[in-house]
């Protein structure tokens, strides 16, 4: 009887020990769901605010203003804009500009070429040797110099092209405008025999007059003006616009021009004809307010003392002709160029896409 009673008693010890056991794995269960459904949340919770936080930085990162990236050369082509980079360095315009100055179009080429530009003022020509040499091609979207050449000489013979038989000439410009335009210039008055030598700065030649009194150079402006004040026997034999207007009667020496890469025109259009306004503005500026241009001029090492940028600027021929005006006088002055050496415009002419006039 004792043996009965106490086999009972172990049977119900165990099903209350199994019962433990299977309430101890539910709760165990529920508790593992549980953390699973809270790690779940979690990782849903962590990857949406990472999700918002990368939209909050790609937001941030395309409301950054396009920096628009501009180029000049030291010289009378950027005289024009010496304005409009004031304002820039004010905070007087709504764009966003980094302005870098050079003493040679190569160069600007190059920097257009490596995708550092999207906006120069370069020689004309120089502008359609860009366009078949940038990824993309380059567009003129205004010209902003005309002619600027003199011949420059103490020699009181010396009156026109035809007088540079025999002699030797000094200039600047290799490449460009200026020699192209000399050599046309030449050749168009039967000369042969004269002898060009190309310097790298206009400050070589204004040195070669004091040794040689009867030294003959041509020159653009500003360094003419320059020339002729540190030299008091100087004086401009002639303008190479009156011997251009002598050969050509429906065309004008384009001196330089403003081109801006086709792909930054294709996705900045409004910044490119902002530009453009705003170009033009800073161009009446500089012809109206001679003064405060003199000042900028001096300031950025463009032209050496105030007094004498104030006599250089109005003979500048500074401008800013932009849409149908490109085409009524850039394409008759490449094709002279053309005429005389396809390789002045890197061996083709520019076709009607080239000018921007929308």
């Amino acid at each position: 009887m004792a043996t009965r009673k106490f086999k009972r008693i172990l049977s119900i010890i165990a099903l209350v020990l199994i019962f433990a056991m299977v309430i101890g794995t539910i709760a165990s269960a529920l508790t593992g769901c549980g953390a699973v459904e809270k790690t779940s949340d979690t990782a849903v919770a962590e990857a949406a605010e990472k999700k918002t936080e990368s939209a909050t930085e790609t937001k941030a990162e395309d409301s950054k203003p396009t920096v628009l990236r501009v180029a000049g050369l030291k010289g009378a082509t950027t005289i024009g804009l010496l304005n409009f980079i004031k304002d820039v360095e004010s905070g007087n315009t709504d764009l966003n500009v980094e302005f870098t100055m050079y003493t040679a179009g190569s160069d600007i080429m190059a920097a257009f070429a490596s995708g550092d530009l999207d906006i120069g003022l370069v020689p004309s020509n120089v502008a359609a040797v860009m366009n078949s040499k940038v990824e993309g091609g380059v567009s003129v979207i205004d010209i902003n110099t005309l002619g600027v050449l003199s011949c420059v000489s103490a020699d009181e013979s010396v009156t026109s092209m035809k007088d540079l038989s025999g002699r030797t000439v000094y200039m600047t410009g290799q490449g460009a405008t200026p020699e192209y335009t000399v050599r046309y210039l030449l050749d168009q008055s039967g000369i042969t025999d004269c002898d060009i030598q190309f310097k790298s700065e206009p400050t070589e030649i204004v040195s070669i007059f004091a040794e040689d009194r009867d030294a003959v150079a041509i020159l653009p402006q500003p360094f003419t003006t320059a020339a002729l004040s540190q030299n008091e026997s100087l004086k401009i034999s002639f303008l190479l616009d009156d011997e251009w207007g002598k050969y050509n009667s429906d065309s004008r020496i384009v001196t330089g021009v403003t081109v801006a890469s086709n792909s930054f025109i294709a996705e900045h259009k409004d910044m490119v004809d902002a530009f453009i306004k705003l170009h033009k503005e800073s161009a009446d500026k500089a012809v109206s307010d001679v003064d405060t241009t003199a000042a900028l001029a001096v300031e950025k090492g463009i032209i050496a003392k105030e007094p004498l940028a104030k006599k250089a600027i109005p003979n500048c021929s500074i401008v800013c002709i932009s849409g149908a005006g490109i085409k009524d006088m850039l394409p008759g002055y490449y094709k002279v160029l053309f005429d005389q050496d396809p390789k002045s415009l890197g061996g083709a002419l520019p076709d009607d896409s080239f000018y921007y006039v929308d």
